[in-house]
């Protein structure tokens, strides 16, 4: 699939480009040595994830923009119109996805700075989920 579909979709992706990274965190479901041979190619020395460049650690949704933020977003608005096959399912994903708004993602990337700094400070516990709220 990463060689396949990922790869050619990065290609014609127009904010692809040597700057880009790739972050997942370190669960051993998403670290298998083929997978992450296959990413290492994609982004070189761009990958924060387990057995890559930048050491990521299992189950941190607390640190991943994808865990604490994109996978309910989404959710509530892939749903919203109540997709009846998996056809729509995915022209609803195709959509919602190309419709965020860089302002939205630049408040996401503010967010995770604000949690990052608060992870140093705690010395990696963590985190306290109030000072997050809306």
């Amino acid at each position: 699939m990463l060689r396949t579909f990922l790869a050619p979709a990065l290609q014609d992706f127009p904010g692809f480009n040597s700057r880009t990274w790739f972050q997942q965190d370190g669960a051993t479901c998403h670290t298998a040595g083929a997978s992450i041979e296959a990413i290492k190619e994609l982004f070189p020395n761009k990958v924060i994830s387990r057995r890559s460049t930048i050491n990521w650690p299992p189950r941190s949704p607390d640190l991943s923009p994808l865990d604490y933020f994109l996978w309910g977003y989404l959710k509530g608005k892939v749903y919203d119109d109540h997709p009846t096959n998996l056809s729509q399912l995915k022209e609803n994903i195709t959509s919602e996805m190309r419709a965020i708004p860089t302002s939205l993602c630049q408040r996401v990337v503010a967010n995770l700075r604000s949690r990052l700094e608060e992870c140093q400070q705690r010395e990696g516990t963590h985190l306290d989920n109030v000072i997050f709220a809306k």
